[in-house]
Order: structure tokens, then sequence, then C-alpha cells
């Protein structure tokens, strides 16, 4: 058996060779060592005080666009355009359903053109669809709004994971992300509370204007504005204008030890065996199921959610207010996690313990009797349910931190997205006309669905660490030491090798 070192060394050889004979235009290979700390220290706090603002107002303004509907429906929203049965319903699911079927040619788009160009202008057009709604006064032009919105709004989250994974390393995914988002419920309590100002002035003063129409120019206005900052600000390293040629060598470096690719090297093949890889990995199918069973659940709150809590015995505008605690209690929930994550391998059992209330909220919701008497102690089970925020971004995770290989990476994103849309298109028809108000049925199964998720998340974490066992036992017997497993495995990553192909690849967990 050869030496790992003088392996190491003829690798290095080997590929001083061949780069005097390949075309690797632009190709300037990297390490961890080229730099020091503080250098690394420096470039990461202009990455966060770049991105990470941006990121937090931009998912919360897509979320609150998304969303908006839930909190117009409290303001007649359905009567002024003469909902009738499922068909406010459908309204989320054709936003899913168009989500679906233009992620895989956004995903496409993204990689052969430009990640952060394509969401701005996309942003630019969703705002303009989320101010049109205002104009809308029947089901049909609402559906057709609502499809247009599906389609420009579904390159949101994949560009944030693509982005999140260019610039930072695998043990900073988590918090990173976790903070942007908070934005679900941090800009949602900004949001809450102008919605909260729209709704009590269109009530005390009949100017013409439905509270549900001002909504929409607000959130509308809110978003075109931000396209243009997302245009001039957003991106992967090589990308944006605000760091420098040496920055943007500093940036490959640091996260040249993912494993998973760095940016550098402006790849925009498709690589149709990674596709292949994508579909035969069981990590895969993890994921989409846990993803769908985490979506159902929040399909139908995210939708309803306003309607069960006026089922309590709320007004309109008690409900927007009374829902403020619950979205700021999820912003520390959603920093406790952030700070746990960077401990190794905590993130699946984070989720776990994420899913226990939610479930216990969800059920204890469906049995309570349906009395004003009770509505304290039902807001207090519904406000349980905020645990389990956390849990779609924890599985977005998996895709920066446990997939190499460009193609793969953009492949499983937009599987994952699938079941995204799938889950969340299907938990707004558990929400039936004729169970409102409380819609018990539906709470029912959401809160099972949360319970099957608990067993998915689970098995799939005991796969994941089997896989990194019987990989650190292939290395032992190979004599590699883990400081040799780490540089070979980096090597590997650099190569555009997939997290299966590369033996070196550890999952986190």
């Amino acid at each position: 058996m050869s030496n790992p070192a003088s392996s190491l060394s003829e690798k290095k050889s080997v590929s001083d060779a061949d780069e005097t004979v390949l075309p690797h235009v632009g190709f300037d290979e990297v390490h961890e060592a080229d730099y020091s700390e503080e250098q690394y220290r420096k470039l990461l706090k202009k990455i966060d005080w770049f991105l990470l603002p941006l990121m937090w107002v931009a998912y919360g303004v897509q979320q609150a666009d998304k969303t908006g509907i839930s909190t117009q429906a409290l303001f007649n929203f359905r009567q002024d355009n003469h909902l009738v049965g499922q068909q406010y319903s459908w309204l989320s699911t054709i936003f899913y359903l168009s989500y679906l079927v233009f992620e895989f040619p956004m995903s496409y788009l993204m990689q052969r053109v430009s990640v952060g160009k394509t969401l701005s202008v996309l942003m630019f057009f969703w705002g303009i669809i989320v101010l049109c709604t205002a104009f809308a006064h029947n089901w049909a032009g609402l559906m057709v709004l609502r499809t247009l919105q599906g389609l420009f709004e579904c390159t949101i989250s994949p560009s944030f994971l693509l982005i999140i994974g260019t610039w930072y390393k695998t043990s900073e995914h988590a918090s990173r992300s976790i903070i942007w988002g908070t934005a679900n419920s941090g800009f949602g309590v900004i949001v809450s509370l102008c919605m909260y100002g729209i709704g009590d002035s269109a009530t005390k003063h009949d100017s013409g204007l439905a509270a549900w129409k001002g909504i929409s120019f607000f959130l509308g206005g809110t978003t075109i504005l931000l396209s243009f900052f997302c245009w001039f600000l957003l991106g992967t390293p090589r990308e944006v204008a605000w760091v420098s040629k040496e920055e943007r060598r500093i940036a490959q470096a640091r996260i040249v030890t993912n494993k998973t690719g760095t940016d550098h090297h402006n790849r925009r093949e498709w690589k149709n065996d990674q596709i292949l890889e994508a579909f035969l990995d069981p990590s895969t199918w993890f994921l989409f199921c846990s993803v769908v069973l985490a979506g159902l659940p929040n399909g139908g709150i995210t939708s309803f959610g306003s309607l069960v809590y006026m089922s309590f015995g709320f007004t309109s505008l008690e409900t927007i207010l009374y829902d403020i605690p619950r979205q700021a209690m999820s912003i520390v929930w959603f920093l406790l996690v952030g700070y746990f994550c960077r401990f190794p391998n905590m993130r699946f059992w984070l989720m776990l313990f994420s899913i226990i209330p939610g479930f216990i909220g969800l059920l204890a919701l469906a049995l309570l009797p349906s009395s004003d008497s009770y509505r304290w102690i039902k807001f207090g089970m519904y406000f349980m349910t905020m645990t389990t925020n956390i849990n779609g971004l924890l599985l977005w995770m998996h895709v920066p931190s446990n997939v190499g290989g460009r193609t793969k990476k953009s492949a499983v994103s937009s599987i994952m997205f699938i079941a995204y849309c799938v889950g969340n298109a299907g938990g707004s028809q558990f929400f039936r006309a004729a169970d409102a108000p409380g819609y018990i049925p539906a709470l029912v199964a959401c809160s099972i669905c949360l319970g099957l998720e608990f067993v998915f998340v689970l098995t799939w974490r005991i796969y994941l660490s089997y896989q990194n066992h019987m990989r650190d036992k292939a290395a032992e017997a190979q004599g590699l030491t883990p400081e040799q497993v780490k540089e070979l495995g980096a090597e590997n990553g650099e190569k555009d090798i997939t997290d299966r192909k590369n033996p070196h690849f550890r999952y986190s967990y």
C-alpha cells in the first residue's frame, strides 16, 4: 500500500502537470492555509454586513407576499372577490403548483446566467403581481395572478441556498440561514403592525379603499423597491461588485474545506451523471418525504391560521395583534436553535425536539371543545406550534451542507422544492369549507403529518451516521489521518466530485 503522504505529493505533481495541458481558463487553486485567520475574520464580517441584512429583508418580504392573503381574508377579501367553497384554498394550491412547475427551469436559468441578477429581475415582477392583486374582482383573475406569483417567487429559496453555500463554511450554514430565516417572523411582526394600521384606518374611515387592497399596494410596492437593492448587492462571490479580486480568492479559500465545491470555476455545464445520482441517493428521498410532511401543516396554517384564530372568538384586528407574540417567540426559538447549531451534529436533534410541541398543540386544538371560554387555552396550544417553523429551514440546510457536485446540488435543491410545493399545495386542501370555522379534521391531519415527520427525520439521522461510520473505517484501513482525509475531501470537492463519489466526504446532521 502506498504512503498517503507520498500519494498527496504525487497528486499535487499530477495536478500541476495537468494545469499546463488542460484549458482551465481562470483556474486559481487555493488552500485554506493560503490566508490567515485574521484575513478570514475580516472578510466574514464584511460578508455578514452586506448579505445578511439584505437576505433578511428579502426573505421577509417574500414570506409576507406569499401569505398576505391570509391576513387579507380577515377584511372581506373572500366576499369582495365572490369566493365560495374551496376557491380560497385553491389560491394557495395554485401558487405552489406554479412554484413546482417552474422550479426546474428557474434553477437551470440561475446556473446558466447569474443567481443575484436573476432573482432581482424576478423579484421586480412578482412585486408588480402582488400590487395588481388589489385590482382583482373574481376568482379567475386571482388564480391567474397567484399562478404568476408562484412562477416569479420560486427562485428565492434555491438562490439563497446557493448563495449561502458559496460564501460560508459548512459549520456556518445553519447559523447564517437561521438569521435570514428569522425574517419569517421578524419581518412578519413589522408587516403585521403595518397591516393592522391599514386595517384599522380602513375600518374607522370609509375612504372607499378596502383594507385588503391597501395591503396589496403596501406589499407590492415594498417588493419592487427591494428588487433594486438586490440587483446591486446580492449574489455569489463571482457576481457581486462589493468584493475585490483578492477578497474573492479569500472567499474561495474559506470554503474549500466544505468539500462541496466553490464558485470560482464559473462552472455552467450540466452533468447528467450527477442528476442520476441525485435520484438514486437515499438521502434525496429522506429529504423529499420529510419536506412534504413538514409542508403539509405549514401550507394549511399559513393560509388558514388567521381564520383559525378568529374561530377562538377574536375579531379581525385582534387576530393580527395576538399573532405578534407568537411571531416574536418564533424569533427567540430561531436564535436558540441557531446557537445550538454551532455544536457538531445537533441539527437533526433540534428538528426532532421542535416537532414535539407542534404535534401536541395541533392535536389539543382539535380535541378541545368549541367554546369561547377555551379561547385562551386554544391560544396557548396554537402558540406552541411556532416551534415547527424552524424545521423547514433546517431541512433545507441539507443541500449546501451535505450535497457535493454543483449539478447534483441544483437537482437535489429542485427535488426538495418540489416536495415543498407538494406539501404546501396539499396542506391548504386539508382545510375544507364544510369544516369551518374550527377545521377539526384539518388540525388532526396536520398533527399526524408532524408525527410521521419525526419518524422520517430520526431514521434519516441513523442512516447518515452509519454512512460516516463506514467511511471512517475505510479511511482508517487505508492509514489516512483525519488531516489527510480533510485535505483529500477538499481536493475532490474542488474537482466537482459528488458527496457519494467522494469517499472523504463526511455528512453533517
